[in-house]
């Protein structure tokens, strides 16, 4: 079972799906020419409400975000600190684009590069390292081709950098992949894949650079099954992030009515001290996502 999206927060696109094919920006004068045309692009920012909306297009896969509250001023590393939860790609993994220009630098501003409210920006994941493969896998969820691509020691993937790993820096890089792996499924709501990355040794205790953990995007998602797994396996239902923000915060900023209800009856279960409760309720979480309900059949 999952949350639909809340109106007027921070979510992705109620239509995300491929891309529209009428729904370019108009498009920027280039550096030869930026007589009239870049007069009209300026005159239309300054003309700009001082918040609008942007929609952001992973490219990868063809799902769009829409991100609310942007301003003239927003900088690119502000927009990858917001997309880091709305489209559950870790920052450091994150490169964006607007029309004919390059990657946008993170202290630049949407004013600089002339995006106008409603425009698309695209977003792509780094392709070094294998990266881009790992998150083309999590966001489809099929734990299969997530073992083929490294997220467990017993895997025998290689990137052109692992290989020459030592076994301690191996491991990390392993963990590491499991990590992104175990954000992105539990942001898109793969029980089955979340529950097998668990099982398979990653931490649901690891951080984006934004210092979110699963269980964060898990709770602004509404995805129940993964809040439910993840608390099962020690998830922090106290950790906050680099703005401060618990997973329960966060659902109560989107919206997530029972996302935040599910997480404080956690809490208070813990505080209570009332741990067959517990082991109770994430016993039946557990066979619930067996079964199948609300998730995808589990791989015999």
């Amino acid at each position: 079972m999952e949350e639909r999206p809340p109106g007027g927060a921070l979510r992705p696109d109620p239509a995300a799906g491929r891309r529209p094919p009428s729904a370019q920006p108009p498009a920027r004068a280039h550096s030869g020419s930026r007589g009239g045309d870049s007069q009209a692009t300026s005159l239309t920012l300054d003309l700009a409400p001082d918040v609008f909306t942007m929609r952001v297009l992973l490219e990868e896969t063809g799902e769009m975000f829409r991100v609310t509250n942007c301003r003239a001023d927003t900088t690119v590393l502000e927009l990858k600190k917001e997309l880091d939860l709305i489209a559950g790609i870790p920052l450091n993994l994150q490169r964006l684009q607007y029309l004919d220009q390059g990657i946008l630098m993170d202290d630049t501003t949407l004013k600089f590069h002339d995006v106008v409210p409603g425009g698309i920006i695209s977003l792509c994941v780094w392709h070094y390292d294998g990266w881009m493969e790992l998150v083309l896998a999590a966001v489809e969820g099929d734990p299969s081709k997530l073992f083929c691509l490294g997220v467990t020691e017993e895997s025998f993937y290689r990137t052109a950098n692992s290989q020459h790993l030592e076994e301690k820096q191996r491991k990390r890089w392993v963990s590491q992949r499991a990590s992104v792996a175990l954000y992105v499924t539990s942001h898109r709501g793969h029980a089955e894949a979340v529950q097998y990355l668990l099982e398979n040794g990653a931490n649901c205790l690891s951080r984006t650079p934004m210092g979110r953990t699963p269980l964060h995007v898990a709770a602004a998602m509404g995805r129940l099954d993964c809040i439910n797994l993840l608390l099962r396996h020690g998830a922090a239902i106290s950790a906050k992030d680099a703005m401060g923000m618990t997973p329960m915060a966060i659902a109560r900023q989107l919206n997530r009515k029972h996302s935040e209800r599910r997480l404080f009856l956690f809490y208070w279960i813990l505080k209570s001290g009332r741990k067959g409760t517990m082991d109770l309720s994430m016993s039946k979480t557990s066979r619930m996502v067996k079964f199948g309900s609300g998730s995808k059949k589990t791989r015999t």
